[in-house]
């Protein structure tokens, strides 16, 4: 079977991906989201992993509305997926990954994750 074909929806059009997890494994990101796109799946990852240094700005001042807003778009973002991919290394997963992998499943996404895929192609890492 060709390695495409798994990566394609029901209707023949590339699966869309969308990748959850810690800021703090950027790149891990980057690495799964280029093996997944050259595998030919629409990745759709993080929209930034820290705040920009914008000059005059002050994220303390829009702090308490800018995680809500993040949080939302990325919501949006697991709505647009075929499959929800959670990137964490070394099987972690905080509370938002946590929030964010029971709004999938609530949806019918499938989710992956990283770890469990590792493990398994090298034989060890957690096991449940």
């Amino acid at each position: 079977m060709d390695l495409m074909e798994d990566q394609q929806s029901a209707e023949g059009e590339a699966k869309v991906i969308t990748l959850c997890g810690s800021t703090r494994f950027e790149a891990e990101f980057a690495e799964v989201n280029q093996r997944l796109t050259m595998e030919g799946c629409v990745v759709i990852s993080l929209g930034m992993f820290s705040l920009p240094d914008l000059p005059d700005y002050d994220w303390t001042a829009d702090s308490s509305n800018l995680k809500g807003r993040l949080g939302s778009v990325h919501l949006q973002k697991i709505r647009m997926a075929d499959e929800v991919y959670i990137v964490d290394p070394g099987g972690y997963i905080g509370e938002s990954t946590r929030r964010e992998i029971a709004y999938a499943e609530s949806l019918g996404k499938p989710v992956r994750y990283l770890s469990r895929e590792r493990s398994a192609r090298t034989g060890d890492g957690p096991q449940e």
